[in-house]
């Protein structure tokens, strides 16, 4: 089969990532939960980091909040590369990796549809909605006036209703970062492609603790659900696999006619067990003629 061919048509592949986004963008919006319920959480992740010495989103949010030059272009990597790197990953595939297409599509929806079960379960108050006495400060809000988002996260200004601030655990987008990054690295050939799929998920998953965005423990989760994802979507070819049986193989055969070893039961019968004529042989494998005379008197 010619690997070029298009996986399926692309207007239904698009049909079909629209429906995710809505699903995913719908998704957010039912699972608000109870704004006390997302913010005990939220001082739950915060504590156990802080028991564990891991809340290394404290830090960076300070070194962004207090340098302009790290803080802005860090809220516009939050901003807008999510919903630009994702889609041209997924078309590169489409057109140039074919593929497998089918499988990266596969593993991203099963793995978005895990992380809006993570929302629904465990909404979640991100560390730049806690009370200041808790030391961090939102940049996006901080520095908006560089761009179009206002203080409700990376929506744009007075559409801050429209999304779900309290779906921060998982990181979704550490998650379709990681997302990419692997296929970027497994099926790129140009080098820069390849490093690219390495900086990317890097640095999103500082920028989303540096903005104050996520927790340390968010983007773990995200990675975590990238790998359940994955794990489901190679379940389901399997699946199917296993509803259909081999074929049945004949007994290998036995004995001088078995042939080398490897090739066990491939060497047919074609005498049916009978001895050959002499006269069928080679000359140079014909038995001498006083071999004739005692083969004739026995």
């Amino acid at each position: 089969m010619n690997n070029r061919q298009k996986p399926t048509r692309w207007w239904a592949e698009l049909l079909l990532l629209g429906l995710l986004y809505g699903a995913y963008s719908g998704g957010r919006l039912l699972a608000r939960g109870d704004v006390q319920l997302a913010v005990d959480h939220g001082l739950a992740i915060l504590r156990a980091e802080d028991l564990l010495g891991i809340s290394f989103e404290r830090p960076l949010n300070r070194l962004f909040s207090h340098h302009g030059p790290l803080g802005i272009p860090a809220d516009f990597v939050y901003a807008s590369l999510h919903y630009l790197v994702t889609p041209a990953v997924l078309v590169w595939l489409y057109r140039r990796r074919p593929a497998h297409y089918r499988a990266a599509r596969t593993w991203l929806i099963a793995s978005t549809l895990l992380g809006l079960v993570g929302f629904s379960l465990l909404p979640t108050c991100p560390p730049r909605l806690l009370d200041a006495a808790h030391g961090f400060t939102d940049t996006m809000a901080q520095y908006s006036a560089y761009g179009w988002w206002g203080a409700e996260a990376s929506a744009p200004r007075g559409l801050g209703g429209l999304t779900n601030q309290y779906a921060a655990m998982p990181s979704l987008h550490v998650g379709w970062a990681l997302w990419c990054g692997v296929l970027m690295w497994r099926h790129g050939r140009h080098p820069l492609l390849r490093a690219f799929g390495i900086a990317y998920p890097a640095v999103t998953t500082l920028v989303v603790m540096g903005t104050a965005n996520h927790y340390f423990l968010d983007a773990v989760a995200g990675a975590a659900v990238m790998g359940l994802g994955y794990a489901a979507a190679r379940a389901l070819p399997a699946r199917t696999r296993a509803g259909t049986s081999a074929p049945e193989r004949a007994p290998a055969a036995t004995g001088p006619a078995a042939g080398p070893a490897g090739f066990r039961g491939t060497t047919p019968i074609v005498s049916g067990g009978w001895d050959t004529s002499a006269r069928e042989l080679l000359p140079a494998q014909r038995p001498a003629p006083e071999d004739d005379t005692a083969a004739a008197a026995r």
